[in-house]
C-alpha cells in the first residue's frame, strides 16, 4: 500500500469518517488532528512520516528556534533524531531537551523565545504507539486554525528544505525543568507545605513525569515514594491512569502510609489521585480539587472553563463561589481558546488535566500535585475528606465503532428520544438537563465514537449511555 493511499485515508477520517480499527486496509492507526498525530511505530508512524509532518510544520511557523522533547518511550530517541534532522534541514535551529513532560515543553517555548515545539509522545496509548504534538510560539498546543493549515501542508507534501549553508544548528538544554518548577512553586504556599512534611507516592509509570515530579515534591518538603521513576517506557501497568490499571499502585499508597498517591500518564499532562486508604479517587477529582483551591483564593477567583465531557463537579464548585463556568468543545486547544476569550482564572479537562494560566495554557499534572497539596495543607483535610465533601456525581463512559454515515441518524434519534433536553451540536451531540447530561462524539485521537454521561446516580448515567448505544 502506498503513502498516498493512507494519507487520503487519514484525510477522509479527519473529515468525519470513522474507520473500523480492525480493518488494516484503512490504515486507521495513523490518526492526524489539528494538534498532531499518533500511529504505530514502524507501521503507520515511520521516520519518513515524522519528517514530512514536521517539515510541513516548520514551513508555517514564524522565525525562531524549535524545541524538541519526548516522553520515555523506547521509540522516542529514534523519532527525535529524525524530527531534529528534518527541522534542521528546514533551516531551523533546534533545542533538544530530551525527556521532558508535555507541560514543561509549553513553558520552555516561552522561556526560550522559541517559535514552537515538537513533543514526541503518544500519551496513554500502548507501547507500540508514538506520536507528535505541536506547540505554537505562545507555548500552547496549536489552535485549530494554525493546526489545520499545517495538516493541509502535510497532505500537500510541503517542505522548505535549505541548502547546506542554511541548515539549522542543534543544541541541547541540560536543565529544561527549572523554569516549570519555578512557575508551579509560585502558585502555592511552599513554606506551609514544607512544614507539613507530607509523605506522598508518585507513580510516573516509566514516563516523563518523574524528572520534574520528584524534584517538585522534594522542593515542597515531601517524603517521596517514587514508583516507575526511570523514564524508559517500560510501563509497569497499562499507561492510562484509570482505576483498573492502578490497583497495585493504590495498594502501595496505603501500605506505604502515604497521604496521597499521584499517578501520571506517560507525558505527565494528566493526573489521577489515590487517597491514603488506597481508594482510587480518579482524574475528575483532580480538576475539581484544583478548582476548589482556586475559588478559595480571592486574588485569582474568576471564571472557569471546562469541556463538554468534564464532570459538573467543577462547574458547581465555581458557581457556588460566585464564579461563571463555561463549557468548551472537547480538546485541550478548545479549552485554552475559551479560557483566553473569557479571561478565565482557571480551567481544564476532566481527564486529570488542570490548566492554570499563571503557569501556561497546557494541562499540567505538576500544577495538580502542588495545588492539591496546598489545598490539603491550608484546609487541614485529607484527600478523602476533601473528596467526600464534594456532592457526588456519577460519570459513565463507553465507546463504539460507528461509520460516519450513521451519526446524523443517531443524533436525530437521540434528540427525538429526549425532547426535554437542551441540545448542543458542533462537537458531536450534547444533551443536557439540570441534573444530568449525555455527550456522543467522535474521538480526536482514536477511530471510535465516545458515549459519556453524568447523573446523580450511577444507574442513571449508565442508562443514558446504554440508551444511546442501543440505537447504534
Amino acid at each position: 500500500m502506498g503513502l498516498g493511499f493512507y494519507l487520503q485515508a487519514v484525510y477522509r477520517r479527519n473529515q468525519g469518517i470513522f474507520f473500523d480499527p480492525h480493518n488494516i486496509e484503512t490504515m486507521s492507526e495513523l490518526i492526524i488532528s489539528v494538534s498532531g498525530l499518533r500511529g504505530i511505530v514502524g507501521e503507520t508512524l515511520t521516520p519518513e512520516v515524522a519528517m514530512r509532518f514536521v517539515a510541513a510544520y516548520a514551513s508555517k511557523l514564524p522565525d525562531g528556534p524549535i524545541i524538541v522533547g519526548r516522553d520515555g518511550r523506547s521509540s522516542g530517541p529514534m523519532l527525535s533524531r529524525a524530527i531534529i534532522a528534518a527541522l534542521a534541514a528546514s533551516g531551523r535551529d533546534c533545542i533538544d531537551v530530551d525527556v521532558a513532560a508535555t507541560p514543561t515543553i509549553g513553558v520552555l517555548v516561552r522561556e526560550r523565545g522559541a517559535a514552537g515545539a515538537v513533543q514526541i509522545s503518544a500519551s496513554h496509548n500502548p507501547p507500540p504507539y508514538n506520536g507528535i504534538k505541536l506547540f505554537g510560539p505562545t507555548g500552547r498546543v496549536l489552535d485549530a486554525v494554525t493546526g489545520t493549515a499545517i495538516r493541509d501542508a502535510y497532505f500537500e507534501g510541503k517542505a522548505d528544505y535549505k541548502p547546506f549553508n542554511l541548515i539549522g544548528r542543534i543544541s541541547a538544554d541540560t536543565n529544561p525543568h527549572e523554569p516549570h518548577l519555578r512557575k508551579v512553586l509560585e502558585t502555592v504556599d511552599a513554606l506551609a507545605i514544607r512544614a507539613a512534611k507530607h509523605r506522598v507516592l508518585i507513580d510516573s509509570n516509566h514516563g516523563a513525569g518523574s524528572l520534574l515530579g520528584i524534584r517538585l515534591l522534594e522542593a515542597l518538603g515531601c517524603e517521596v515514594v517514587a514508583v516507575g521513576a526511570t523514564p524508559d517506557g517500560k510501563f509497569a501497568h497499562v499507561p492510562e491512569p484509570t482505576a483498573e490499571n492502578l490497583t497495585e499502585v493504590a495498594k502501595r499508597v496505603r501500605d506505604e502510609k502515604c497521604v496521597v498517591g499521584f499517578c501520571q500518564d506517560p507525558d505527565a499532562d494528566r493526573l489521577a489521585l489515590v487517597d491514603a486508604n488506597g481508594r482510587y479517587v480518579g482524574e475528575e477529582y483532580t480538576l475539581a480539587l484544583c478548582v476548589m483551591r482556586a475559588m478559595a483564593d480571592e486574588s485569582i477567583r474568576g471564571p472557569i472553563v471546562i469541556n463538554g465531557a468534564t464532570s459538573g463537579m467543577s462547574e458547581r464548585i465555581a458557581r457556588d463561589a460566585g464564579a461563571e463556568a463555561y463549557r468548551s468543545f472537547v480538546g485541550e486547544a478548545n479549552v485554552a481558546d475559551m479560557m483566553i476569550d473569557k479571561k478565565a482564572a482557571y480551567g481544564g479537562e476532566g481527564n486529570g488535566g488542570p490548566i492554570d494560566p499563571r503557569v501556561g495554557y497546557v494541562r499540567d499534572s505538576f500544577v495538580g500535585m502542588a495545588q492539591i497539596l496546598d489545598l490539603m495543607t491550608s484546609s487541614g483535610k485529607s484527600v478523602a475528606e476533601l473528596v467526600d465533601g464534594i456532592p457526588k456525581l456519577h460519570i459513565h463512559k463507553d465507546k463504539a465503532t460507528v461509520s460516519a454515515d450513521r451519526l446524523p441518524k443517531l443524533f436525530e434519534q437521540l434528540i427525538a428520544a429526549h425532547p426535554d433536553a437542551t441540545v448542543q451540536t458542533g462537537d458531536g451531540l450534547r444533551l443536557s438537563w439540570d441534573d444530568k447530561w449525555l455527550l456522543v462524539r467522535g474521538s480526536n485521537t482514536e477511530p471510535i465514537v465516545r458515549l459519556i454521561a453524568e447523573a446523580e446516580t450511577e444507574a442513571e448515567a449508565k442508562s443514558l449511555c446504554a440508551g444511546a448505544a442501543a440505537l447504534l
